[in-house]
């Protein structure tokens, strides 16, 4: 689920803008403000294709082809890590804004179809009664979100250190979801509460540096890098709840 982001600020030139920490108060407030902004506005948008993919053919043709073989899941992971290192790569452009913003784009449309087999059976549950649980989902998410982003704020601690604990936690998650596939053994709630703990990882390792490794003309890029990470603890959370309903 979650991309292979490069290092924050390493080799990128767009416009020689100064890195967060190393820029006046005026600049720094202008770039979270717009990297908050543009992780909204991915957020929205992602609402939005979740909502016209069940209004419309979409999510009945991907269900059906999921449902075909669990090696059909597989596939589906690979091409999201593919699309995932792309839409990073064209995020962190240091020539085209276009392209930045194409980035965080297909991303977005990568995630709303990876998850509609989530989102599907969430409506289910709704549908036998027992409504409330996608809704306690995006409430659980927002408040944890909330809470890390005013952690890193207050203390303004820098959580890079993070990084290479969670690259490899990263690996073994991976590994982890690709055994269950292939040997057809189901990932209990234990692995979703950690996986809940390691995108928080995530998240306070993306908002430090927002705060103080990004370029202030990244702003394209670090909400990629937020949205990501949200999106990782949205899924978790929401396997948690459906789980404790089977």
């Amino acid at each position: 689920m979650e991309a292979n982001y490069q290092q924050p600020g390493a080799g990128y030139s767009y416009g020689s803008a100064p890195i967060v920490s190393q820029a006046s108060a005026e600049e720094r407030s202008a770039f979270i403000v717009q990297t908050y902004l543009h992780l909204l506005g991915a957020i929205v948008v992602f609402a939005a294709l979740e909502t016209l993919w069940f209004v419309t053919p979409v999510a009945h043709w991907a269900l059906s082809a999921l449902s075909t073989s669990r090696f059909m899941w597989l596939a589906v992971l690979g091409g999201f890590m593919g699309v995932s290192y792309m839409a990073n790569k064209w995020a962190l452009s240091s020539t085209s804004l276009g392209k930045q913003y194409a980035g965080l784009g297909l991303y977005t449309f990568a995630e709303s179809l990876l998850f509609l087999p989530l989102i599907a059976m969430a409506v289910m549950v709704g549908a036998r009664g027992e409504e409330g649980v996608l809704g306690k989902a995006v409430m659980i998410t927002l408040m944890l979100f909330g809470s890390l982003t005013g952690v890193v704020f207050v203390t303004r601690k820098d959580f890079s250190f993070m990084r290479s604990v969670l690259m490899f936690a990263g690996i073994a998650a991976f590994g982890a979801i690709v055994a269950s596939v292939l040997f057809g053994f189901t990932l209990g709630i234990l692995f979703s509460y950690a996986m809940v703990a390691f995108a928080c990882g995530y998240i306070l390792y993306d908002t430090s540096n927002v705060m103080l490794h990004y370029r202030t003309s990244q702003h394209v890029a670090a909400a990629l890098a937020l949205f990501a990470s949200v999106m990782l603890l949205f899924w978790y959370v929401l396997r948690i709840f459906l789980n404790r309903r089977n």
